[in-house]
């Protein structure tokens, strides 16, 4: 490997620590050589525009790093993240569409309305009843709830039994560890903090209600098969037997992204498989806890294509001028959330460095799962899945498979 092709990838890294200086959190996680992360504390402080120059400088000279094809193309794609963050930063305007674009290598637009009042269709007839749609959808979910004093034990079982799965059909290093830890006051319902070494601790929060038929979701994509697997896998392989240093460092804002929150986003799917409302109904009913897995099977089916309501609402509140009551309305009314959930959405949504992650989890579960389902028919989803877990994949080269497939 030449000189110019060890640089970029350890120039990358140093930037994107740099980023982590302006904006604290903007490192997800980061598991290289803790005297990198050293230097670049000491440094003189960074600027937006100063770092926006290097993700520039870096794209010109990745062409001549002679690299190959799939390093270049992730470093390209992560490159291009930054170019656009640091603008962000130095207070350019930047429309939303066009952030997710350079953000994340996808195009959005508004959803279909008359698919959403599909899926209204099928939620009524699941939830048959008096009173209107979202009263009963919102009682249902009531029903479903994890006592919070059961809450740590219903997490750790189903993570034991996903951990089994997962450990058969995919592999795992015999040390990896999760620890999970309940905590509260936080914007999210969960997330996982890599450290390295195999070792990820999952913080769950206790302040939202977490429904039962929702907790296998949640362990398969912070845990197994999601991001610990996946940081796992790749540090053993792109990392320590191949030498890609730039997978030591994860950035938000950036087309890995993409890639992580939909390939967690299919854990279940890609570890259980049809019937996981059964399975995690039995594996709750050990310990007293239970559901209906077969309803909620069918529920989580007809309710996916609301997923999308909540990136039209960002588009409508940036790029369509939109206030935020009225859109907040087109929440409550698409989502069948309440107004308080609207509220909460929307602070998401307009938060500057998290208002188009939203898309990570929309368009990179659609995407994902498209080009899961889209395998040749000799090969099991547990291979197609194996790539996403063990390769530098992007959405831009997810989606020329699909084309040319």
């Amino acid at each position: 490997m030449t000189a110019g092709a060890l640089d970029i990838p350890l120039e990358y890294v140093r930037l994107g620590l740099r980023f982590d200086r302006l904006e604290p959190g903007f490192v997800d996680a980061y598991t290289g050589d803790p005297r990198i992360r050293a230097a670049v504390q000491d440094e003189p402080a960074p600027t937006p525009q100063r770092l926006r120059d290097r993700a520039r400088d870096l794209l010109r000279e990745l062409d001549a790093a002679d690299l190959p094809e799939d390093r270049a193309d992730f470093l390209r794609g992560q490159l291009a993240g930054l170019e656009c963050s640091a603008r962000k930063l130095s207070g350019e305007p930047l429309g939303f569409v066009d952030e997710v674009r350079s953000y994340f290598q996808v195009d959005v637009e508004l959803g279909d309305e008359s698919v959403y009042a599909a899926a209204h269709a099928d939620l009524d007839a699941l939830l048959p009843g008096d009173g209107p749609l979202a009263e009963r959808y919102a009682a249902h979910r009531r029903r479903e709830e994890c006592p919070p004093a059961r809450l740590e034990v219903a997490v750790q079982a189903l993570s034991s039994a996903l951990r089994d799965h997962v450990r058969g059909r995919y592999g795992l290093p015999e040390v990896e560890t999760v620890r999970y830890e309940v905590v509260t006051d936080k914007p999210w319902s969960g997330f996982n903090y890599y450290e390295g070494g195999y070792r990820s601790r999952v913080a769950i929060n206790a302040d939202l209600p977490h429904r039962l038929s929702q907790l296998p979701h949640l362990v398969a994509h912070e845990s197994y098969p999601g991001h610990h697997t996946e940081h796992c896998r790749k540090e053993s392989g792109l990392v320590e037997r191949s030498g890609r240093l730039e997978h030591t460092v994860f950035l938000v804002n950036t087309p890995e992204c993409l890639m992580a929150e939909g390939l967690a986003d299919l854990g279940v799917q890609a570890a259980i498989g049809e019937g996981w409302g059964t399975w995690a109904a039995d594996v709750l009913g050990d310990l007293g806890l239970r559901f209906d897995g077969v309803l909620a099977e069918r529920i989580s089916t007809a309710a996916a294509p609301l997923n999308r309501v909540r990136q039209d609402a960002a588009v409508l509140l940036h790029d369509r001028g939109a206030h935020p009551e009225d859109v907040s309305a087109f929440l409550q009314r698409w989502s069948l959330v309440s107004p308080d959930r609207a509220r909460q959405q929307i602070r998401f949504l307009t938060d500057p460095l998290w208002r188009a992650y939203t898309s990570t989890y929309v368009e990179g579960f659609a995407l994902l799962s498209r080009w899961l389902a889209d395998r040749p028919a000799e090969q099991l989803v547990a291979d197609r899945f194996l790539r996403l877990l063990d390769e530098p994949l992007t959405p831009r080269r997810i989606a020329a498979e699909l084309r040319a497939a």
